[in-house]
C-alpha cells in the first residue's frame, strides 16, 4: 500500500483516468451501458467497443490539490478489415492542463468498434511475450474488483459487470478486465521496481482481452537503450494481452 497522498505530491502516471468523467443520465445510455453514440463519439454502427491503446507524453506532473482541466478532440476515424470482420478505430487527443495552463499530459487514445461476435470466426493466434521478464506480478481479477474500478471511473459499460449481457449479447466468455486497469497494473509494477524513475513517455497497445475467469500476470524488463523499459501483460492461458514501451529519466 502507498502512504497517504498530501497536497503537492505528484499524481502517479495515468492515475488521471480516475478524473474528468462526465455524469451521464440513465436515459442517455445505450444498451451496452455506455453513453449512446452520436453525442461526442460519432454514431458508429458497430455495437461492441473496446479500448485499443494509448500513447501518453508526460510534460510535467499533475499534483494533488491543484485545479486541472482536460481538452478532448477527435483526431482520427479509420475503418479497417480485421480477421473477425470490419473494425472502426476512433482516436482522440486528450490534453491535461494544470495551473497557469501548464501542459501536464498529452494522450492519443484509441477505441475500436466491432460488429457482433461470430462464433464461427477463426480465433487469432496467441502472441508470445516480447522479452524475458525481470519483474513480474500476478493479478487475481474478480467481479468485485471490476465493479469497484467501474464505479471509480464512472464506467457503466456492461461488459465489466453484467455476466449475462457479456456472455449472451456480446459473446465473451467472462467479464472483461478494463484495459486502463491492466495498464495501471503494469505502470504500478514499474513504479515499485523503479521508484526513482520519472516516466516521460508511454506507448501501449492492447493485443487480446483479459477476463475475470482466471489470474493473469504483468511483467517488465529493461529495454535495449538506456532510459527505456518494456512492460506487458499475459493472460492466464499464456497469450500476450497488452504491451507497452516506456521512456523515463532517473
Amino acid at each position: 500500500d502507498d502512504p497517504p497522498f498530501k497536497d503537492g505530491d505528484p499524481l502517479p502516471p495515468a492515475w488521471h483516468y480516475f478524473y474528468f468523467h462526465e455524469l451521464v443520465k440513465l436515459s442517455e445510455t445505450g444498451e451496452d451501458g455506455h453513453r449512446a453514440k452520436g453525442s461526442f463519439m460519432p454514431p458508429i454502427p458497430y455495437p461492441r467497443r473496446m479500448w485499443a491503446g494509448s500513447k501518453m507524453t508526460f510534460a510535467s506532473p499533475m499534483r494533488i490539490g491543484e485545479d486541472v482541466r482536460k481538452v478532448i478532440t477527435i483526431a482520427d476515424i479509420a475503418i479497417k478489415d480485421g480477421a473477425s470482420g470490419p473494425l472502426c478505430f476512433v482516436t482522440t487527443t486528450e490534453e491535461v492542463f494544470g495551473v497557469d495552463d501548464r501542459l501536464t499530459t498529452t494522450e492519443r487514445r484509441t477505441q475500436v468498434y466491432r460488429d457482433v461476435a461470430d462464433p464461427d470466426a477463426p480465433k487469432p493466434k496467441p502472441r508470445p511475450a516480447p522479452a524475458e521478464p525481470v519483474w513480474s506480478r500476478t493479478i487475481h481479477p474478480s467481479a468485485v474488483m471490476l465493479f469497484r474500478y467501474s464505479a471509480l471511473t464512472m464506467n457503466s459499460h456492461r461488459i465489466h459487470y453484467d455476466k449475462d449481457y457479456v456472455r449472451d449479447v456480446e459473446g465473451y466468455p467472462g467479464l472483461l478486465f478494463h484495459g486502463p486497469l491492466t495498464m495501471t497494473m503494469m505502470l504500478d509494477l514499474f513504479r515499485r521496481e523503479m521508484p526513482s524513475a520519472t516516466i516521460t513517455e508511454f506507448d501501449l497497445r492492447a493485443v487480446s482481452p483479459v477476463y475475470d475467469t482466471m489470474d493473469f500476470t504483468v511483467h517488465g524488463a529493461p529495454g535495449d537503450d538506456a532510459g527505456t523499459c518494456k512492460l506487458w501483460a499475459m493472460t492466464g492461458e499464456g497469450a500476450l494481452a497488452m504491451t507497452a514501451d516506456v521512456s523515463f529519466t532517473g
